[in-house]
């Protein structure tokens, strides 16, 4: 029997503007950073992925590609060995491919609205298609983050799995998949309003993900949900509420079964303690959640949101978040420092919040030269365009003015800001 092919990492590469030859190149870039040895891989090699010759690469190559999308491999369509394919690939030309993955879920819903038709099976190969959108709506929130497009985008798909609810008949497990879906969805929108200081809007997805969360049963949206409700409320410096909301996140079952999620609510917690000026409890916490990010098994299954970014870098950036909001400005600098060496290349926005986060610590500690130079590395497109990163370099700015009036280091800052950041014509 042929191979069949991945249209889902085809259907990647068109939308990233990827040859098979530009993608073996950045893979093994990757693997030049993960293993100190250049990869050997070329563009006959990544036509075999494509082909389905090869459904799951060698673990070095696999991560080393994760690392470049920012994307599990079974997002990317590859099928773990001893499990049957996720997705039935469709059989279209290569122009059509493209518009099969990411329009097939809305034209099904309209086709078994259409008059006349005799009503479909939902089935889980449309839950799979949305959960491929899903994992291209978290890549997109790690390169860009908090943008409106993102926030929009992802309703739409959220109602988009609602509407395949009424498009035909389903298994109690498919309808369950799809709240999951819809859930998954609206939590991203919740997500992006946060990230991008959109408080208001936050609170509406957040309502209609809760809802959604419930119907599906799902432990693992719950908790997202939950633990985005927290942040949503330390970002807004109200502490008694973000603790009241992750600990709902943390006493579901889900922490206690996987200490990768424990150790997320913990880090969380660590932060919100930060906020709420409680050394102990900082501290504490944080600890905690190292230690159970240690005990997490690598092999346990995760959903491709946790996976996409919860790692020791991410727990680092929460306790430079923590140790910052509380004072500890020396301990903060060692979490950034930490954080940024071990970054996943995908994660731009996260970078560019880190650096600046350095920036204030250092400019705390009473060097401006070299606070000043951390911000000025923060790209201009990120300075401008995310909210919360804009929100901090502007604190930064009047900091570093209220530090060293009338010297240098302000001039260079000013003028920085003013070339650098000029809106494009």
């Amino acid at each position: 029997m042929d191979a069949k092919r991945n249209t889902v990492l085809e259907a990647w590469m068109a939308e990233h503007g990827h040859s098979s030859n530009s993608l073996a190149d950045a893979v093994n870039g990757a693997l030049g950073r993960l293993t100190g040895r250049t990869g050997g891989l070329d563009g006959s090699s990544i036509r075999s992925w494509k082909a389905g010759r090869v459904k799951w690469p060698k673990s070095a190559t696999r991560k080393a590609l994760e690392d470049v999308t920012g994307l599990p491999a079974v997002a990317l369509g590859f099928v773990p060995r001893g499990r049957t394919s996720l997705t039935p690939p469709p059989q279209e030309g290569p122009d059509m491919k493209r518009r099969t993955l990411f329009g097939g879920i809305a034209a099904a819903a309209a086709a078994a609205a259409a008059p006349g038709t005799s009503p479909r099976r939902i089935g889980m190969s449309d839950v799979d298609r949305l959960r491929t959108r899903f994992a291209e709506v978290i890549a997109s929130d790690h390169r860009h983050g908090g943008q409106l497009g993102i926030e929009q985008k992802a309703a739409t798909l959220a109602n988009e799995a609602l509407n395949l609810q009424n498009a035909g008949s389903a298994t109690q497990r498919v309808r369950s998949s799809l709240y999951a879906c819809a859930a998954s969805f609206r939590s991203s929108a919740m997500w992006a309003a946060i990230d991008g200081r959109r408080y208001d809007d936050a609170k509406g997805h957040m309502r209609e993900a809760q809802g959604l969360a419930e119907m599906s049963g799902d432990q693992a949206i719950k908790f997202r949900i939950w633990s985005h409700t927290g942040t949503m409320y330390r970002h807004m410096g109200r502490p008694s509420d973000a603790l009241a909301a992750n600990d709902v996140a943390r006493n579901l079952h889900i922490t206690r079964r996987d200490p990768l999620f424990a150790s997320l609510g913990l880090a969380r917690q660590s932060a919100i303690h930060g906020v709420a000026q409680d050394r102990t409890g900082t501290r504490r916490t944080f600890e905690q959640a190292q230690d159970a990010m240690l005990r997490a098994d690598p092999a346990d299954f995760r959903p491709v949101w946790m996976l996409a970014f919860y790692d020791q870098a991410e727990l680092d950036s929460l306790g430079l978040s923590a140790y910052l909001a509380l004072g500890d400005y020396q301990t903060a600098e060692f979490h950034a420092h930490r954080c940024l060496s071990a970054l996943r290349p995908h994660m731009r926005r996260s970078l560019a919040i880190t650096t600046t986060r350095l920036a204030h610590a250092q400019l705390a500690q009473g060097a401006a030269d070299a606070a000043t130079d951390t911000a000025m590395s923060v790209p201009a497109d990120v300075a401008t365009q995310h909210a919360r990163v804009s929100r901090m370099l502007q604190e930064f700015g009047a900091a570093l003015r209220a530090t060293a009036p009338g010297s240098s280091t302000v001039q260079i800052w000013t003028e920085h800001t003013r070339d650098t950041w000029r809106a494009p014509a």
